[in-house]
């Protein structure tokens, strides 16, 4: 049984589509990456899926229950933690955790293990009896996933979680989130750090103007998308090298001062081929070289920046995610 499945959902104001009939399959025990620029629908998804609006046309499964039919048996099913800031004000951090444990009807001997747990695991001890309002951004956005821990779920919603915490914070909600997966718990996933994205997730899909324009595994996506590789030769001195490249115009290859040459090129290999046959016949030596891979990030970026500039639906036929 899929965790989520939306076929066809689109989701308009007026005549202005935030999600332009897309359709998502994701299976079970996996931490799926939703990523798009802003305002490229991914908020109004997670609302989809969730139940919170509803949509234009199309339809939505979530573990197996029809959205349009129980979308209370769903709720009872799934934890969702929106972008917007959610707290108690006058609570203290430990009493957020014990109140929202209630509101599921967690029972009193599970919903202190649970707090004791969640404090511990999201660094919140030294806070505990801090209200809410007398704590920063970064810790108040710990509270507010933190708690979402205190019941049961089969499917969590992640939109933009680590907004506001610093790098060791974000480290340590990465990796609760991966020991839940790990029991079995699956992960809807939105982040604009694609770090975080590489770091975590089995499978990403890219939303670009309401429409699905990629989607596969991290590594996956950089066979299709990040051919190209970036390679530094550090020369063994300073050399005029630039009337020996002049033959290798068809690659982009650049050099600072004559010490060190950087080739661009999605054939890059023959490119570095060449480039050294041309040191050897002139008798430059090589003191350092590096290969340095297309990252996610200049993935996400190009498939964004050429899906804006001539609409082609890269790596998903029939808008279809999660596959």
């Amino acid at each position: 049984m899929l965790s989520v499945e939306a076929r066809s959902l689109s989701k308009s104001y007026g005549n202005v589509p935030a999600v332009d009939s897309i359709d998502l399959s994701v299976g079970p025990g996996k931490i799926f990456g939703f990523l798009g620029p802003n305002g490229a629908g991914k908020t109004t998804t997670i609302k989809l899926l969730t139940t919170l609006i509803p949509p234009t046309s199309g339809r939505v499964s979530i573990l197996g229950i029809d959205a349009s039919r129980d979308p209370l048996g769903i709720r009872k099913k799934i934890g969702v933690v929106l972008q917007q800031p959610s707290y108690e004000p006058n609570l203290t951090v430990e009493r957020s955790l014990e109140k929202y444990g209630m509101m599921w009807d967690v029972d009193s001997r599970t919903r202190r293990e649970r707090t004791e747990e969640l404090l511990a695991a999201f660094d919140l001890e030294d806070i505990r009896k801090k209200k809410n309002d007398d704590i920063s951004i970064g810790q108040r956005r710990r509270v507010q996933v933190a708690r979402e821990f205190m019941h049961d779920m089969d499917l969590l919603f992640l939109d933009e979680p680590t907004v506001g915490l610093d790098p060791s914070a974000r480290r340590g909600l990465l990796d609760y989130i991966r020991g839940k997966v790990r029991d079995g718990l699956t992960i809807f996933f939105t982040t604009h750090i694609l770090e975080e994205a590489e770091y975590l997730c089995d499978e990403i899909a890219i939303i670009n103007r309401g429409r699905i324009i990629a989607v596969d595994t991290p590594d996956e996506l950089k066979n299709k998308f990040g051919r190209e590789k970036t390679i530094k030769i550090r020369l063994g001195g300073t050399h005029d090298i630039s009337s020996m490249l002049e033959g290798l115009a068809s690659y982009d290859i650049s050099h600072d001062e004559g010490t060190v040459i950087t080739i661009h090129s999605a054939d890059s290999e023959r490119a570095l081929a060449r480039i050294l046959q041309v040191l050897s016949s002139n008798n430059i030596g090589v003191e350092d070289l590096s290969v340095v891979p297309t990252s996610l990030e200049e993935i996400f970026l190009k498939v964004v920046k050429d899906s804006n500039s001539n609409g082609e639906n890269h790596g998903a036929s029939n808008n279809q995610a999660g596959k």
